[in-house]
């Protein structure tokens, strides 16, 4: 038995997120599903990020435990063979035995796009918010600043999402501009369900006038989901990255 590490790209458009749900298409199940056809039976793969429905990835880690004897340089290509053109595997590798995918994730690296152009974007409106109009870049910064850190997010946590503790910490959070494009990279040793999509939500609302950016205090105080902003659209997020 050998402990394989995948590093996975994929467009969560058409898919009902990462994990495993019964009468739901996910990436999880449709690589599983491929590694079945490839190897000859049941196969568990563990990621470790659950990406919600409709969110992309260019850095999901993986782990899973295989008996065949196809060499890891060759696993990646006669997966990507079976698999649709939505997913990839872009690498695969053999791990030390006690590898977990999910239990040794140091960190995980998020980033959001805004475009703010008044022209639906065609050719990236599926990785992306089309919110047209301006947005204060430089008040926003100074608002993901103030995210930094360790701190209870709770009101940036979903209201579904039951976790005994919200505190986290943030080790990175900006934004930046490129022509009518908005990026926030978010970066974190761990995140509560919907944690990205309501903090770029919240920045939205500081870049569009709505709040000043000591808001955030407040915000973080608060401890309640309704002190924040909206939660923005799913499509806008991928996974860049996890540490190790």
């Amino acid at each position: 038995m050998r402990r394989i590490k995948l590093v996975i790209h994929y467009d969560g458009t058409g898919y009902h997120g990462w994990q495993r749900q019964p009468d739901h298409v996910t990436i999880q199940e449709t690589i599983e599903a491929a590694m079945e056809r490839l190897c000859g039976g049941r196969i568990e793969l563990l990621g470790s990020s659950r990406t919600d429905a409709g969110v992309h990835a260019v850095g999901q880690v993986a782990h899973c435990d295989l008996e065949s004897p196809i060499p890891a340089c060759n696993l990646a290509q006669a997966l990507n063979n079976l698999l649709p053109e939505d997913i990839v595997i872009a690498e695969a590798a053999d791990a030390d035995a006690a590898f977990d995918a999910i239990g040794d994730t140091k960190s995980k690296w998020y980033r959001y796009t805004i475009c703010t152009e008044p022209v639906r974007p065609v050719l990236a409106i599926r990785h992306c918010w089309h919110r047209p109009g301006a947005l204060d870049v430089e008040k926003m910064r100074e608002a993901a600043a103030k995210l930094v850190g360790q701190k209870d997010f709770k009101s940036f946590a979903a209201a579904a999402d039951q976790r005994q503790s919200s505190i986290r910490t943030i080790l990175k959070c900006s934004v930046a501009r490129e022509d009518s494009f908005i990026y926030t990279d978010v970066e974190a040793d761990g995140f509560l369900y919907n944690m990205v999509r309501n903090i770029v939500g919240t920045l939205v609302e500081v870049g569009r006038g709505r709040w000043e950016p000591d808001y955030i205090d407040q915000i973080l105080a608060a401890k309640d989901r309704s002190a924040a902003g909206p939660i923005a659209p799913a499509c806008g997020l991928c996974l860049m990255e996890i540490h190790y």
